[in-house]
């Protein structure tokens, strides 16, 4: 059995700029893994702490409290540790941090060494990354779905909210290629959409400069206003709407929720949560709208609940993001109460692989769709394009296919369809069925 030799963590830079940490876990044998933990803009009240220095250094925003962390108190407990014991090396970090949101030692930390001891434990396997991840899944009593599933892509193009410095209310609108029959054509599919938009948006003498994920970031007169500019960019590209692309979007409602009413500043108006339901509703009767992620506040749960009832029925698929933050408990809370029907999975919501794990039993058990996720500060770490598909989860958001942060996971997930070869599956529009 190998053991874990050294964890050596530092302090390297995000998409936005900003400081985040990477951690390298070698073995006695030679082999090791490496791992990079992403960085949210827009976050959810309930996610798992992200431990930031302060002071003036970075802005605040530096991590070398949680590098320390990683060199020391954590390198200490696991040296010797059997990497290929995810749970046990898991629990071991969360024991001894003692906090209900890994505010001690900080989620960063944790997830890093989480992440790269995951790898390792492949690298000593000479195993992909994915077949690994399938192992602990399975293991973890999530079903067998045989690590052949390539995701169907969310692609972020046109982004608003915290994402951008204009004047959309909305924090994202996607395309999602679902009636592609592969993923490398949907792929194609989808930067085709994204460059038609591009020349829509130029010609309309709108700026094309990019937000966080990649996507166009133009002040628009209205949030429908974006919906609008999706399909034509669709038809632009030769497509049909509601055919061969639908729409995905991210409202991130969270961000707009103030004294029970939801503040849609740029269109001047506040909309209780029964409003904010019928909103919903007629987008979804206007436009090929697919998935609404975090349609409400996560708080909102009667509001939640108001818009599962209206929506389900239409097959809307309803994603809790801000609302379960890849927390088990939450959403175990959320499929009791027959709230949404999906959830967003961020490994750096939860800080660790093995609840990350447990979060998508669960929904795959409750018949619930998983979208593994991205954040709006990433790195070249692909781990979410091989969890994407060693858990069969059927979807991801990764961003627009522009910049290398984002593109990195793409170009992983057409690596791994070329290895899987005539094994590989993808759902197409059939993800979103139930």
């Amino acid at each position: 059995m190998a053991a874990i030799d050294s964890i050596r963590a530092q302090q390297i830079l995000d998409s936005r700029g900003n400081p985040t940490v990477s951690v390298a876990v070698a073995l006695d044998s030679g082999a090791g893994g490496w791992a990079a933990v992403p960085s949210g803009a827009s976050t959810g009240e309930f996610e798992a702490l992200e431990l930031r220095d302060g002071g003036e250094d970075w802005g605040g925003k530096g991590v070398t409290a949680a590098v320390g962390n990683v060199n020391g108190a954590i390198a200490d407990a696991l040296r010797g540790a059997d990497p290929a014991d995810q749970e046990a090396l898991d629990q071991a970090m969360i024991d001894l941090d003692g906090t209900p949101n890994k505010g001690r030692l900080g989620a960063n930390a944790i997830l890093g060494v989480s992440l790269a001891a995951a790898k390792a434990a492949a690298a000593q396997a000479a195993s992909p990354l994915y077949l690994h991840l399938a192992a602990l899944y399975s293991a973890a009593g999530g079903d067998d779905r045989g690590a052949r599933i390539l995701p169907v892509p969310m692609m972020n193009v046109l982004n608003g909210g915290a994402h951008a410095d204009n004047s959309v209310d909305f924090q994202e609108f996607m395309v999602v290629p679902a009636g592609a029959e592969s993923f490398p054509d949907c792929l194609r599919v989808g930067a085709e959409v994204f460059h038609a938009l591009k020349r829509t948006l130029k010609h309309k003498g709108l700026s094309t400069a990019g937000g966080d994920e990649g996507g166009f970031a133009p002040d628009l007169e209205s949030n429908r206003a974006a919906l609008d500019y999706l399909i034509a960019a669709v038809e632009e590209a030769g497509y049909a709407p509601g055919v061969d692309v639908v729409i995905a979007m991210d409202p991130a409602t969270s961000e707009l929720f103030s004294d029970d009413s939801y503040e849609l500043e740029h269109e001047q108006r506040a909309l209780s949560s029964s409003e904010m339901a019928d909103y919903w509703h007629e987008l979804v009767d206007r436009f090929p709208i697919a998935s609404i992620e975090d349609g409400m506040d996560e708080e909102d749960w009667d509001g939640w609940k108001l818009l599962t009832e209206k929506l389900a029925a239409h097959g809307t698929q309803l994603v809790g993001d801000d609302l379960f933050v890849t927390n088990p408990e939450r959403l175990r809370r959320g499929i009791e109460l027959g709230v949404g029907n999906s959830i967003l999975v961020k490994v750096n919501q939860i800080g660790t692989l093995s609840e990350t794990l447990d979060a998508i039993r669960i929904a795959h058990d409750a018949d619930y769709t998983t979208v593994i996720s991205h954040r709006s500060g990433e790195t070249e770490d692909t781990t979410i394009a091989d969890l994407a598909v060693g858990t069969g989860a059927g979807q991801i958001k990764t961003g627009a296919p522009s910049r290398s942060d984002r593109t990195a996971k793409y170009n992983r997930l057409l690596q791994i369809a070329s290895e899987l070869g005539d094994d590989a599956e993808f759902p197409g529009g059939s993800v979103f069925e139930r």
